[in-house]
């Protein structure tokens, strides 16, 4: 929903990669941004109401993302589409930061305006592990973040990599980031981000999802 700046680079950004994209907004003459060779839906009126997502085809869509210039619009189509329509990956874009926390506790990943990238919703429109954190330019590594069985809680960095034959790139806590040591240890809450090749990924993947080994 929404057929700016952002919302068009996106549309434009997931059919290149082979998704069937609608695109939402009250302004006719907006989809002119999509451009010529843009090939799917376009659908105007209101992305709150529910004929209009109806219309755009809400009730066979994976992902949902809210990129018009209101807060309170994003919100509440984002709200729409998740509590009445069932869509689990869903992303509000927010100008106002303040108001962020509050929409996060309702379950909608929000994304405020000053820190705001089509990569960055991507992320968050996509299965999980399906856009990296980082990906070199040849496209041999990524660094992503991979979510591990809670029986990893407690063991180190090095066992970790010893047993996910991968790096550890960085680790998220409470927020914040911070490069281990081989002796830190994983605790409850931590995001694990791995550096590892492209082509490593599902193994590493796989192997975190299990539970370490036991010697």
């Amino acid at each position: 929903m929404g057929c700016g700046r952002v919302g068009s680079s996106l549309a434009r950004n997931l059919e290149r990669r082979g998704h069937t994209v609608a695109v939402i907004d009250q302004n006719p003459d907006a989809f002119r941004r999509l451009g010529p060779t843009y090939d799917g839906r376009k659908v105007t009126g209101p992305g709150f109401d529910r004929h209009v997502l109806d219309d755009a085809g809400i009730k066979d869509a994976e992902a949902f993302a809210a990129v018009s210039s209101g807060d309170n619009s994003n919100i509440i189509s984002a709200r729409v589409a998740r509590e009445t329509f069932g869509v689990h990956n869903v992303v509000a874009r927010i100008y106002d930061p303040a108001r962020a926390e509050i929409y996060q506790r309702l379950g909608i990943p929000t994304v405020a305006t000053v820190r705001w990238t089509t990569d960055q919703i991507l992320r968050r429109l996509m299965p999980e592990g399906a856009e990296p954190d980082w990906r070199d330019p040849s496209g041999t590594i990524r660094i992503a973040e991979v979510s591990t069985d809670v029986r990893w809680i407690g063991r180190t960095v090095d066992t970790i990599q010893e047993q996910a034959d991968t790096r550890v790139a960085f680790i998220t806590r409470l927020g914040e980031g911070m490069i281990p040591t081989r002796e830190t240890v994983l605790q409850e809450g931590d995001l694990l981000h791995c550096a590892m090749l492209e082509a490593d990924a599902n193994r590493v993947a796989t192997a975190l999802a299990a539970p370490p080994e036991e010697h």
